[in-house]
């Protein structure tokens, strides 16, 4: 049974303390409840990630987003009753409660089956110079340096591997055979590996066209070799599912700060200053869906870099979503990164 009561919040909790109480339950939501512990909604991960492409703040009570009508089952409901529920309505979580509406347990996809397994490929890309990590990766490709006691490729395929993520492709260029020789065909790591070998660099779009398509069947996770990140794949595939994407891509949401006092004028009249504003955006994260069709559109050898992809897609009106992380996520693309790296994987925040 579910400790649930560790991941209860109430109405006037904020999303940023709802998102630590749901990275910490380790259960993907929470319960929003009252004093005598009656249901008055849930938040999911997936509610979160919306809250923020609509911006809301992160200091905004956690009502404003709740889900103030979830599925329940009462007590007494079988196993096979609630798997049957979950599956029917695709359900990773349901509170179970009694005949007054009071929590008396939380039942997860995980305590009432076995751990999910995905055929879904995942493509890692691997093929870099590196050059902004020079001397580093002079001899050694950038995906191999050790973060800790690993290289940065290995905690990657470890991470998708836990989420139940088994087929791998990695593209190689620059220094293939250091990869080739530590990883092998993964059966070490209990995966299959199989490496999709650039002859010149074509663009981390254009390795798309290498795979083998008769063999992408299902949407594909993409991701670059010199990240860390503690997203939860199988929800950003959940996420790909549930919003009919072509492509998905998990962007991070970025702060900008103008140093100085902006004028907003009418002609020559100045009518407000606003001193040193904050502007929000998102930022491409490097993590992608891709259904296979998108796959399958990129022909062998052909230069193309993911922005020119993505804007493809939306040119010709095909559906692109984005998918915000607030899970921890660095890329490892100059050296204080690096050695930031070193300093959050000994703090056990990796």
């Amino acid at each position: 049974m579910n400790n649930w009561k560790n991941v209860c919040v109430s109405t006037e909790d904020s999303i940023e303390s709802v998102i630590s109480v749901i990275d910490q339950g380790s259960l993907r939501i929470a319960l929003v409840i009252d004093n005598e512990d009656h249901l008055l909604g849930t938040v999911t991960d997936g509610d979160i990630r919306r809250a923020f492409i609509k911006h809301f703040s992160p200091t905004s009570p956690v009502e404003k987003i709740m889900n103030r009508q979830p599925r329940v089952l009462q007590n007494g409901a079988s196993r096979n009753q609630i798997k049957s529920i979950m599956d029917e309505f695709d359900l990773m979580h349901i509170p179970i409660v009694n005949e007054t509406g009071q929590v008396v347990n939380l039942e997860t996809l995980q305590s009432v089956s076995e751990k999910p397994k995905y055929d879904n490929p995942v493509f890692l890309m691997a093929g870099g110079f590196g050059t902004r990590l020079r001397p580093l990766t002079n001899d050694c490709p950038k995906p191999m340096l050790k973060v800790g006691q690993k290289p940065i490729l290995e905690t990657i395929i470890e991470g998708f591997r836990d989420g139940g993520f088994s087929n791998f492709y990695i593209s190689v260029h620059y220094m293939p055979e250091k990869l080739i020789e530590y990883f092998g065909d993964g059966s070490d790591w209990g995966v299959k590996i199989r490496y999709i070998k650039e002859d010149e660099p074509i663009g981390t779009g254009g390795a798309l066209g290498l795979l083998p398509h008769e063999d992408i069947n299902k949407p594909i996770l993409m991701m670059n070799g010199d990240l860390l990140t503690k997203v939860n794949f199988e929800h950003l595939l959940r996420f790909h599912h549930e919003e009919s994407s072509l492509l998905t891509m998990c962007v991070r949401e970025y702060d900008f700060q103008v140093p100085y006092g902006v004028i907003e004028s009418s002609g020559t009249e100045i009518t407000k200053i606003v001193e040193k504003p904050i502007h929000n955006f998102f930022v491409n994260a490097g993590i992608y869906v891709l259904d296979p069709s998108v796959v399958k559109s990129v022909n062998k050898n052909e230069h193309m870099d993911m922005p020119t992809l993505v804007e493809e897609l939306i040119s010709a009106n095909k559906k692109v979503n984005m998918f915000p992380i607030y899970e921890y996520w660095l890329d490892i693309g100059q050296m204080q990164d690096f050695e930031r790296a070193q300093v959050d994987i000994a703090k056990g925040e990796l």
